[in-house]
C-alpha cells in the first residue's frame, strides 16, 4: 500500500512539472482586471492601469507566462498614487488576475508653486489627473505645501494632537465637510489667506466664514458644530443674506457681521 502512494505522489509530482512547463511556453491571456472604489470619482480605469503596465515593459501583447513577472508587476501597480491596495495572482493556464482598491479623494488642493493635487480620506496626497476630475472640496490660498506622494497627515487617529502645518489642518477640514451631510451640502471651497486662517466660502449665500486655524480634528469639530447650530437656530429666523461674514474663529464664539 506504500509503494502504491508513493508511485501516486510521484505521478502526480510529474503531471504538475509538465503542467507548468507546458503553461510557461504558453501566451499570456488578457488580464482579469477588478477595480474597487468607494467613491463615484473612478481615477484608473483597466485601460489605463494596463497601459501605464505596458510602458514599463511589465504587459505586452503575446507575451509568454514564463517571462511574467508578478512581484514586480504587483510593486508598480502599488507604487501609483490612486491605488490604497492591491493582490496580483497567476493562476494556472496562462492567466493573470489583479485586484485593487481605489483611494478616495476629499478635497483637491491648488498651491502657490502653480501645482494641483488631491488628498484622500486617509491623509495620502494624490497627483491631479488629467482625464479624470473628482467633485470634492476646493483648497485655494496661501498654501506652500509641494505635492508629495510619500506626505501622510499620520496624526488622524488622535482627534487633541494639534499640528501647524497647513496641509494637516487641509485634512482636518476636508475630512470633516466629507463626513457632515449638512457642511457636505454646504460648503464648497475653503481659502486659506496671508495672515493664516482657513475661510470657508459656503455654496449657499454670499457670506464668508471665518473658520480661523484647524490645529486639531477636536478644534475643528467644536467650530463646525457651532456654525451648524447658527445655521439651524438662527439663519431660518435672521434670513441667509442678512450677514456678509460669519467668524467661529474664536473659541466658544460666533461673531457675526451684518451687510
Amino acid at each position: 500500500m506504500r509503494i502504491f502512494w508513493a508511485l501516486v505522489s510521484v505521478g502526480t509530482i510529474v503531471v504538475f512539472y509538465f503542467a507548468q512547463k507546458s503553461d510557461a511556453n504558453r501566451l499570456l491571456s488578457t488580464p482579469r482586471v477588478a477595480i474597487h472604489s468607494d467613491d463615484e470619482n473612478t481615477f484608473l480605469t483597466k485601460q489605463e492601469l494596463l497601459y501605464r503596465l505596458q510602458l514599463k515593459q511589465l504587459l505586452h501583447k503575446e507575451m509568454p507566462v514564463k517571462a511574467l513577472q508578478v512581484q514586480r508587476i504587483e510593486h508598480a501597480i502599488a507604487a501609483m498614487p490612486e491605488v490604497k491596495h492591491v493582490n496580483v495572482y497567476r493562476h494556472l493556464g496562462a492567466k493573470l488576475e489583479i485586484d485593487l482598491t481605489l483611494r478616495k479623494p476629499i478635497a483637491r488642493v491648488f498651491n502657490t508653486k502653480g501645482q494641483s493635487y488631491y488628498l484622500d480620506q486617509e491623509g495620502f496626497m494624490m497627483y491631479r489627473s488629467p482625464l479624470h476630475t473628482a467633485r470634492v472640496l476646493v483648497i485655494s490660498g496661501a498654501i506652500n505645501e509641494p505635492y508629495n506622494p510619500r506626505n501622510h497627515c499620520g496624526f488622524i487617529n488622535n482627534g487633541t494632537l494639534k499640528s501647524s502645518r497647513k496641509i494637516d489642518q487641509i485634512y482636518h477640514i476636508s475630512n470633516y465637510v466629507c463626513n457632515d451631510p449638512l457642511m457636505h451640502r454646504l460648503i464648497g471651497q475653503v481659502h486659506l489667506d496671508s495672515s493664516g486662517d482657513f475661510i470657508l466660502i459656503p455654496l449657499l449665500g454670499d457670506q464668508q466664514i471665518i473658520f480661523g486655524a484647524a490645529r486639531s480634528s477636536k478644534e475643528v469639530e467644536d467650530k463646525f458644530e457651532r456654525l451648524k447650530h447658527f445655521y439651524k437656530e438662527a439663519l431660518p429666523h435672521e434670513g441667509w443674506n442678512k450677514y456678509k461674514e460669519i467668524s467661529v474663529k474664536y473659541e466658544g464664539q460666533i461673531v457675526c457681521r451684518k451687510k
